[in-house]
């Protein structure tokens, strides 16, 4: 079972994913508004959830990671870049992660963030802010890099057969799904560019500041759980 939810505040995409055999799932990039809605959603269809992970540590909006943890007792997990010291897996390139009998694969992606990873399953790769349909991830705070998110893109995830099925951690304008021959072709920040092409132009994007990344990046470091939520239950 698959199952891509929206939030339209933050534009993020979240994904459920789940075993048919074990009924254990798997929850990727979970947003902290909609934690009722992914209790309800579980408890509903008799899923137990297993793991929460994060793409990377997010700047506009706040996880649910934690909640899950302290609710659904899931672990979550993030990359050992992030500096999410109370995440329960510290993720590296080339990890699985098993819940009955699916695995995801660990891809790290890093560019839009030091830490940002993307997650393989089957035909499908969810890319998180690395790469979006047709664009990418801003590269101008958390140790973005340019230069890293060309090769991450190009090196890793155009790797894949063409067919692949490309799931972005957010959208702006009504897509959901693409795949990797389709941004190879037509993605106007990678087709046809070269890495000094690339880099140049996100070196000029002027981006305004996110409008939460001074609450929701130290949220994000601790699960999306704080001290205060912590003291008021």
């Amino acid at each position: 079972m698959f199952k891509q939810m929206f939030d339209a505040e933050s534009s993020t995409l979240t994904y459920l994913i789940v075993d048919d055999l074990s009924r254990e799932a798997i929850l990727i990039d979970p947003v902290a508004s909609h934690i009722d809605d992914y209790i309800t959603l579980i408890n509903a269809l008799n899923y137990q959830l297993k793991y929460s992970v994060e793409t990377h540590v997010h700047a506009d909006h706040i996880t649910a990671s934690g909640q899950l943890r302290e609710k659904l007792a899931a672990k979550t997990g993030v990359s050992k870049l992030c500096g999410a010291a109370t995440a329960d897996l510290q993720l590296n390139d080339g990890d699985a992660i098993y819940f009955g009998t699916q695995q995801i694969k660990v891809i790290a992606t890093p560019g839009h963030t030091a830490g940002s990873v993307s997650f393989l399953w089957n035909d499908r790769i969810f890319t998180g802010d690395a790469l979006l349909i047709n664009g990418c991830g801003r590269t101008d705070f958390q140790s973005g890099d340019a230069e890293a998110l060309f090769d991450s893109i190009t090196n890793k995830i155009f790797s894949l057969p063409d067919e692949t099925l490309i799931y972005p951690g957010h959208d702006y304008n009504g897509h959901r799904v693409s795949c990797v021959g389709q941004e190879k072709t037509i993605n106007p920040r990678l087709a046809g560019k070269s890495k000094d092409e690339f880099v140049k132009l996100m070196r000029n994007l002027n981006l305004p500041k996110p409008k939460l990344i001074d609450t929701a990046v130290p949220a994000n470091r601790m699960c999306g759980v704080t001290d205060d939520m912590v003291q008021h239950g």
